[in-house]
């Protein structure tokens, strides 16, 4: 008999953290393996953010905190929400959890029941399908294509929709893709959602700050759904501090305290040190972020100018993040000394071992005629790495 939870059966394990093992445990062997699988800025979390956390380790804030987070960093997002984003979220209208992956958690928690569908724009990010299943919600792809540039539009939204739709989740900037979708592609996505009042919305801007084609807009920001939003954020991505785990959630008092009564059963608050250096990193010097932002739009022009140059990819120019996610289908069917290459998997398995380079399958984002390559790493790597991936695909024949 298996002692195990039926639930362990019915999720998967992320592949961005199964490639990344593997190149790992290759490089553990001696193998010259560049990995391009997390996404994880290369940068040092900015100075004056470590400053905070080293002031508030000497001042003794080491004790529990509120659940939804303290009083003060709570502000400081409310005061961000209306600075960057045009959003009026009240304190008790913001709760604060150990990184935006929990964040999007507790409010799939919060709402899905079993037999809910939970609509999924496709690519999307590896965890929210999972998220779905493990709350017996049924998740419900909604694809798009690299000539689309990996955004659906309204009338593929409204398709979907059957009585049972309950949340839709997506990300802009999105992971994998790197598409951001305007405030005219919002509006139309958004009087689709006028006509459902009971489908509720999880936006994951968590890349808002690493977005090299304009300011940021959060489907919140209209009016008539906002009360229907739930709008995710963090620290990771736009200020090189995915160690420290925080990301928080602005949404209606109804959301955020349900939230907070899941979160009390099993993790409770926040570091009370993270918090302080948040509030540091939400009101202080964005000059750290803007210079990193510049250093990801020069490694994406040497990214997507080197994908260009190998035959048989389809390509977009990201518009946000640091990931390139071409169409590689071309190469199923291909061999080399024997290994045929059926899908993603076996590409990026095929390059991980011949071309030492780590990438990660598009299946996990509902995308296997697609792989994805961070570029959170730095030029002189990204350039070989393209040699590499070049040199192991002519190969293929």
């Amino acid at each position: 008999m298996n002692p195990l939870a039926h639930r362990v059966d019915y999720i998967n394990e992320p592949q961005t953290i199964a490639m990344a093992k593997l190149a790992r445990e290759l490089m553990a062997q001696g193998k010259d393996i560049i990995s391009l699988s997390l996404g994880e800025p290369d940068f040092e979390t900015p100075l004056h953010i470590k400053e905070a956390a080293k002031k508030a380790i000497d001042a003794g804030y080491s004790y529990y905190t509120p659940v939804a987070g303290i009083t003060e960093l709570r502000q400081a997002i409310s005061d961000k929400f209306k600075r960057d984003n045009n959003l009026a979220y009240q304190v008790d209208e913001i709760i604060v959890s150990t990184g935006a992956k929990h964040s999007i958690m507790n409010a799939v928690m919060a709402l899905v029941n079993p037999g809910d569908e939970v609509l999924i724009p496709t690519p999307y990010w590896v965890s929210y399908s999972e998220m779905a299943k493990l709350m017996e919600g049924v998740p419900v792809f909604i694809k798009s294509t690299v000539e689309q540039n990996y955004k659906i539009n309204a009338e593929q939204l409204e398709a979907a929709i059957t009585p049972k739709s309950k949340l839709y989740i997506f990300s802009s900037p999105c992971n994998p893709t790197g598409s951001v979708y305007s405030e005219a592609e919002l509006a139309e996505l958004v009087k689709v959602f006028e006509k459902y009042p009971d489908i509720y919305i999880i936006s994951d801007e968590i890349y808002e700050h690493i977005n090299f084609v304009g300011k940021h807009v959060s489907i919140a920001s209209f009016e008539s759904i906002k009360n229907r939003v739930i709008t995710v954020n963090g620290l990771s991505k736009g200020f090189a501090m995915t160690g420290w785990r925080l990301g928080y959630i602005g949404a209606s008092k109804t959301i955020v305290q349900a939230c907070e009564k899941i979160q009390s059963q099993y993790t409770s608050g926040t570091s009370h040190i993270t918090q302080r250096a948040a509030i540091a990193a939400l009101s202080g010097d964005m000059k750290p972020t803007h210079d990193m932002v510049s250093a990801f739009k020069k490694r994406r022009e040497l990214v997507v100018n080197g994908l260009n140059e190998i035959s048989g990819l389809k390509n977009t120019l990201p518009e946000g993040a640091f990931y390139a996610f071409p169409e590689v289908s071309f190469y199923y069917g291909k061999s080399n000394q024997g290994k045929k290459i059926n899908d993603s998997t076996d590409l990026c398995m095929y390059l991980l071992h011949e071309a030492c380079v780590s990438l990660v399958p598009g299946d996990g984002f509902g995308a296997p005629e697609c792989l994805r390559m961070s570029y959170a790493t730095g030029e002189e790597k990204l350039a070989e790495a393209l040699k590499r991936i070049k040199e192991g695909l002519s190969k293929l024949v």
